[in-house]
């Protein structure tokens, strides 16, 4: 089955949505049978690449609300974050633009998978709190995932995959993408938010149902102990 995704990689609930993902192909037993495609979002265009603007001076711009509001606003989303497993560092997270990060995801698609790029960047801006906007950084980022040094920088000094980037966005809003994550299954079915985990087990299983996929078994146990194979148990 084919999944894409639409998200940010500045939006808490998109880092979020994809652990619920992952454990729900794990928990259902379709891995190795689902194909992840990374769909470009940008949730605020217009921030500045340069800014210094914290989160919390953003959200309280974006909300006309005071620092201390602002900061109460994220609790909710950091206790949800814990849930599956991840540590949001919102006091030292910034406000990014994410239009580099999108493209250079992009590139790395067409060099075979940008699935370790995609987590690394994520896991960089909200467990790490790395200004994802800067290029130093996504070099860093995309070293570690093992992409080349030299290829990356030409990809940030350019334009390219841009065209691609807004190709997504327009693509998403004629499906009714209004808010990321965004999930759609074979194009037939759409997951809007980070949902209860069920919802994404229920659908999987939906979908396997009509493609006729079949989930792999779960071993229980170690080894191959009291297994007797054509080469054993010759009594």
């Amino acid at each position: 089955m084919k999944i894409e995704i639409w998200s940010d990689y500045v939006c808490p609930f998109c880092y979020i949505g994809k652990k619920q993902l992952e454990k729900a192909i794990q928990d259902t037993g379709f891995e190795g049978q689902v194909e992840l495609v990374y769909k470009s979002y940008q949730l605020d265009p217009t921030t500045p690449e340069d800014t210094n603007e914290s989160i919390y001076e953003s959200l309280a711009k974006k909300y006309s609300m005071s620092l201390d509001k602002a900061k109460e606003m994220t609790q909710g989303v950091t206790a949800r974050a814990k849930e599956v497993g991840l540590n949001y560092n919102f006091d030292k997270m910034m406000a990014e633009n994410t239009l580099k990060a999108h493209r250079l995801v992009k590139w790395a698609e067409q060099q075979g998978d940008a699935t370790a790029l995609v987590e690394a960047i994520l896991h960089s801006y909200f467990i790490d709190a790395k200004r994802i906007s800067h290029d130093d950084v996504l070099v860093s980022i995309a070293e570690q995932v093992g992409l080349n040094r030299d290829d990356v920088l030409k990809v940030l000094a350019s334009d390219d995959f841009k065209a691609d980037v807004e190709v997504d966005i327009q693509e998403g809003l004629q499906l009714g993408v209004k808010g990321v994550p965004f999930f759609v299954l074979n194009r037939k079915y759409g997951i809007s938010g980070a949902q209860p985990q069920e919802v994404f087990e229920n659908t999987l299983r939906k979908v396997a149902e009509e493609e006729g996929l079949q989930p792999t078994l779960k071993m229980e146990g170690s080894g191959d102990a009291g297994v007797c194979t054509d080469d054993s148990c010759n009594f």
